[in-house]
């Protein structure tokens, strides 16, 4: 398969990007994503950044190995689009994952998985009828459409299972910006391709609706173990985890940047904490 050169470009940066983070621990914490660093220290770089690091060189294989599947993409939309659809896809994908993972002040992520999840998703509305091989199955492939349906459905369930480490928040994220977005680039593969397109999108803005209205769902882990998930003792130790590590990242920055450095946000914040 052929690579266009914006595909080949994203694979090399990240390739060197990623073996700096895995030799360099201060690099990969100061680029990684993390809802301290953002909300809290209002640094939004790690909404960016972090999508060029991997915890892994197994992730990283395997994140980059997609993309180069369906870097055909490139050749149908143009490197500029394509590049448009990557790099919104990742930051859609960080947002979701940053709105969701909001009270949990040490959470950080890295990795490439929401803006390829945009692109694999960005195909698939182009081309619903795209053949997608199983690597589990060696010559077994499933249309585009049915895959997207399957990987929204996993998705959900894994976001509101919280049983693993995968960030199932920033690939449904990047899913959704990144087939939402070839929709508004090309409007007339809605209208070709309405059925295919609707199986894959509706559910995940309908689970989206639910984080909306429903937030506590999703948060506590309740969305998927709503009768046997969390115990209120065990609702009230991890909230009280997270205050203590949100104090602890807030005394952390009065004594990096003094007290003065606080927004009245953080000041207010701490005075509450601190009670």
């Amino acid at each position: 398969m052929d690579i266009g050169i914006v595909g080949l470009i994203i694979i090399l940066i990240t390739i060197i990007v990623s073996y700096k983070g895995l030799k360099d621990d201060h690099f990969f914490t100061t680029y990684a994503f993390n809802t301290s660093h953002i909300l809290v220290q209002k640094d939004y770089k790690g909404l960016v950044t972090s999508g060029f690091l991997h915890g892994s060189w197994k992730h990283l294989l395997f994140n980059m190995f997609s993309l180069y599947s369906f870097s055909s993409l490139e050749y149908a939309v143009g490197p500029v689009d394509f590049l448009l659809l990557y790099m919104t896809s990742l930051i859609g994908g960080n947002l979701l994952s940053l709105y969701m993972n909001r009270l949990n002040s040490q959470y950080t992520a890295v990795g490439a998985s929401g803006a390829v999840c945009g692109i694999i998703f960005a195909s698939v509305a182009y081309d619903p009828g795209i053949e997608l091989g199983l690597i589990m199955v060696p010559g077994v492939s499933i249309p585009g459409w049915l895959f997207g349906l399957i990987y929204v459905v996993i998705t959900i369930y894994g976001i509101g299972a919280k049983n693993d480490n995968v960030g199932h928040e920033a690939h449904l994220g990047g899913a959704i910006t990144g087939e939402l977005l070839l929709i508004g680039l090309y409007p007339e593969k809605m209208f070709n391709n309405t059925l295919p397109i609707l199986l894959t999108l509706v559910p995940a803005l309908i689970f989206l609706f639910l984080v909306h209205r429903r937030p506590a769902y999703v948060v506590t882990g309740s969305f998927v173990h709503r009768n046997f998930g969390e115990t209120k003792d065990d609702l009230y130790n991890r909230q009280k985890r997270q205050r203590q590590a949100e104090l602890d990242s807030i005394l952390e920055k009065i004594h990096t940047s003094g007290f003065d450095s606080l927004t009245i946000k953080e000041k207010n914040r701490l005075d509450k904490l601190s009670r």
